[in-house]
């Protein structure tokens, strides 16, 4: 998993704004600091982007989910499709910020489900922060069971 940045001062705020302020017009911004990542480690050989993905209750409270905003501004700057139908989210659990650490693991545990179309391909899945890696590594792992042949992770930032 690569992240962009650290989750703090400035890029914690905007990222915050994107977030949960509607700032959707970040996401471009924000997805040419990451490909600039990937550009710079030469990493770039996908099949598909897809992001991290909310529960459709959740994207329902929220009114969008800001990884996918991202994913799709992504994808769109390196010229792979931005899929987020090979992941979807099974239950609307609690939020992973609200949890303890050692909790998070556990709430995300079973709460993704990959379709069969990941099959032999290169996945890149993106999300905005990363704090503990649980639900990176939930996504990834679910789409390594449905039998991608590849999955990277990127974020813009990550904490300390």
């Amino acid at each position: 998993m690569e992240a962009w940045g650290c989750y703090r001062g400035p890029l914690e705020r905007v990222l915050h704004a994107f977030k949960f302020k509607r700032h959707d017009f970040f996401a471009d911004p924000l997805a040419r600091l990451v490909e600039q990542m990937l550009r710079l480690r030469g990493d770039l050989d996908f099949d598909a982007v897809v992001p991290v993905p909310m529960h459709r209750a959740k994207v329902r409270r929220r009114g969008y989910n800001q990884a996918e905003l991202l994913a799709r501004a992504l994808a769109r700057r390196i010229g792979v499709r931005c899929e987020p139908a090979l992941l979807t989210k099974t239950r609307d659990h609690d939020a992973q910020s609200k949890l303890a650490r050692d909790a998070r693991a556990a709430n995300v545990r079973g709460a993704f489900l990959a379709s069969g179309r990941v099959d032999s391909r290169r996945i890149l899945l993106v999300d905005d922060v990363c704090t503990t890696g649980a639900t990176i590594r939930a996504g990834a792992g679910e789409l390594v069971r449905a039998g991608a042949a590849r999955v990277a992770a990127a974020v813009v930032a990550k904490t300390e």
